[in-house]
Formats: C-alpha cells, structure tokens, sequence
C-alpha cells in the first residue's frame, strides 16, 4: 500500500506538470488565435474592397471567368504534427505549387493591376485561413486533453490518495493492536511464570520447614556422637 501511495503520488505530480504545460500552450494559443482572427478580418476586408475594385474596373462578374479558367488549385495544404507533453497537435501549413497560371491573362483587357492586387489580396487571406484552421485545430484538441488531464488529476489528488492513506492507517491501527495484545499476552505469560516459581519457592519452603520441625519433635534421629564408646570396625590396610 504504502509503494502504492508512492506510485499515486509520482503519478499525481507528473500529470500536474503536464497540465500545466498544456495550459500554458493552450494560452498561447488562444492569444494566436485571438491575433489570427483580428487579421483575418482586416485581410477579408481588404479582400472585399479588393474584389469591389475590380468588379468596377472589370465591369462584369470576374468570378465566372475565373472558374471557368481556373482548372486545378495551386494552394495546397500540408500536415505536421507537433508533440506537446506527449499531446501530438496537427499543424497545417499552405503552399503554392509550381505550374502554369490558369488565369494568368484573367483582365487583360482592363483592369489587370486591380485584378493581380485582388489575386495577392485574397492569397493572404487563404494563408491566414490555414494558420487559424490550425491554431482552431490545436486548440480543440487542447481542450479536450486539459479535461481529461484536469480530471485524472483530481481523481489521484481527491480519490485515490485519501483511501490509500486511509488504508495505511488502518493496517497501522490492526498492526499497533495486534502488536499491544502480544505485548499483553507475554505480560500475562510471565506473571503467570513468576507466580509459579514463587509458589513452588513457597512449596520447597514449607517441605523444609516441616522437615526440620520433624527433626525437633525426635531428637533420636539426629546424628550420632563420636564421643560414645563402641566397638570400632576392623580396618584392613
């Protein structure tokens, strides 16, 4: 149990670490995004004026010519992804490809400079469209993964944790019980073990208490004098 609380806790303190990095990126983010959506909307309106322009210069809708000029698209969108405390995040990045202009000779006739700042205009907005798409992206994912985190987090620290500890204490708890009625039954054992040896000491006392007052009430039985004459034993050398 105890290695367990020690494994809760490891675990705890990492995952609080990852949370933390995660939400510092994750505010990054919403500050990029914040910024991305700002230029987003002076870049469209840009774009818009851009277009107005050029539907006046032009003098007809050039979005049909172009449709019908254009044939492939020459921005293309490529994918990495980015490790943050173990978190991968798409990142989105977009490109030009190398070929023809379709609609290279779109406003020829009049119009051609509006037309190009229009064309430039409107790639400026794509680009920024890639960086919020991404920035949206990783911020979703954040989301989610902060949630998740923020939960295990709070499951360890308010969960686990205190029932772990509190099974400690009560293995403690029987342990030091277990430990006193031990110490009470050797306690028990050895009085009993001092009683006994007090009352056989008390037994052999009385034997020879009784023994000697034998002794006293029949003197004849005590030992015999030397100084008594009698015949002597022959003794053989």
């Amino acid at each position: 149990m105890k290695a367990k609380l020690k494994g809760a806790e490891t675990g705890h303190s990492l995952l609080k670490r990852k949370s933390e990095a995660l939400t510092k990126r994750f505010r990054e983010i919403t500050a990029r995004i914040d910024e991305a959506k700002r230029k987003m909307g002076r870049v469209m309106q840009i774009a818009s004026f851009s277009l107005a322009e050029v539907t006046y210069a032009v003098g007809g809708d050039i979005r049909y010519q172009i449709q019908n000029s254009a044939r492939s698209a020459r921005f293309r969108i490529r994918t990495k992804q980015e490790n943050v405390s173990g978190v991968l995040l798409p990142t989105f990045e977009s490109y030009m490809t190398e070929g023809n202009d379709d609609f290279g000779l779109t406003g020829l006739g009049k119009g051609g400079q509006q037309v190009q700042r229009c064309r430039e205009t409107y790639a400026r907005a794509v680009e920024a469209l890639v960086e919020l798409a991404s920035l949206q992206t990783a911020f979703v994912i954040l989301d989610e993964v902060i949630k998740v985190v923020n939960r295990r987090v709070n499951a360890i620290e308010h969960v686990i944790i205190p029932r772990t500890e509190n099974t400690i204490k009560y293995i403690n708890s029987e342990l030091d019980e277990l430990d006193r009625e031990e110490f009470y039954r050797l306690k028990k054992v050895a009085g009993k073990k001092q009683r006994d040896t007090a009352a056989s000491d008390a037994e052999m006392k009385a034997r020879r208490a009784a023994a000697e007052r034998d002794d006293d009430d029949h003197p004849s039985r005590g030992p015999a004098d030397i100084l008594v004459a009698g015949e002597d034993e022959d003794v053989i050398f």
